[in-house]
């Protein structure tokens, strides 16, 4: 009995899921890059959404921030032809004001936490409280950070407001345009931080945890049309769902919040 109960929940999922998708006429393709905090619940959304609407997703990635060649700001910068971008709200708001990005297009998709790692199987310090937290980032004999929002976070007010910058400065590392875990495994780190749904995909690493109140920052990601979208109707429709129920399992299942 307990088997048809599950499957029945199951086919009621899966009809809802399909409900909730925009049906379109003519096949499109849209172009989307997204940054490392929205790509694993991407990566599933975006076949979903594919087979559902006989649209292409086309999927890029790039950082919020940075100067690396790949980074959204940058490629709007060259004015790179794209549909959607998924950024942190931060600096998504400022390509607003700067023109690269539709008024009004704007959706927050997920709120995000940013976290601690250490390779795998190594000792998890304990950060549960912010004096504990300082003590672990104190001690630590290298300590990795992204170069988008969470990082220049930690780096710009977090650790100066601590009163540890000055201190851990020199044994610190900037790591732009890849991912901070593999840095973390591959023994180049010993602690390093990111936002928890960028590190869950990372093999060869333990999460130690989020951050502990005081230190944490929620980030809020969002989605946006660039100025340059070839389809910017297919993108509206793209967003609109992205930010609708039916995401919300993915989005959950990589270690996100909906924003509403």
């Amino acid at each position: 009995m307990q088997f048809f109960k599950d499957s029945f929940r199951a086919a009621i999922a899966g009809f809802v899921l399909w409900a909730a998708l925009p049906v379109a006429s003519n096949a499109a393709d849209v172009k989307v890059v997204t940054s490392g905090a929205f790509t694993a619940a991407f990566l599933e959304l975006g076949p979903q959404y594919e087979k559902a609407t006989h649209n292409k997703v086309i999927t890029e990635f790039g950082a919020s921030m940075g100067t690396t060649h790949d980074a959204i700001p940058m490629r709007l910068q060259r004015g790179e032809q794209i549909d959607v971008v998924i950024m942190g709200s931060s600096p998504l708001e400022e390509l607003v004001k700067q023109g690269k990005i539709r008024p009004g297009s704007r959706v927050d998709l997920v709120h995000s936490k940013t976290g601690m790692a250490v390779k795998a199987g190594a000792p998890k310090p304990d950060i549960s409280t912010l004096e504990a937290f300082k003590k672990a980032v104190l001690g630590a004999k290298s300590i990795g950070y992204s170069d988008s929002v969470g990082g220049v976070y930690l780096a710009t007010e977090l650790f100066p407001q601590l009163g540890i910058w000055d201190q851990i400065k020199a044994r610190s590392k900037k790591i732009e345009g890849l991912p901070v875990g593999n840095f973390v495994a591959n023994g180049e780190v010993e602690i390093g931080f990111q936002q928890i749904s960028e590190l869950k995909p990372v093999k060869g690493i333990d999460i130690v945890g989020e951050l502990p109140p005081g230190a944490q920052r929620v980030m809020i990601f969002g989605a946006g049309i660039p100025t340059t979208a070839k389809d910017p109707e297919g993108g509206k429709a793209l967003i609109e769902w992205l930010a609708s129920p039916a995401a919300y399992p993915a989005i959950r299942k990589s270690g996100l919040e909906a924003a509403k």
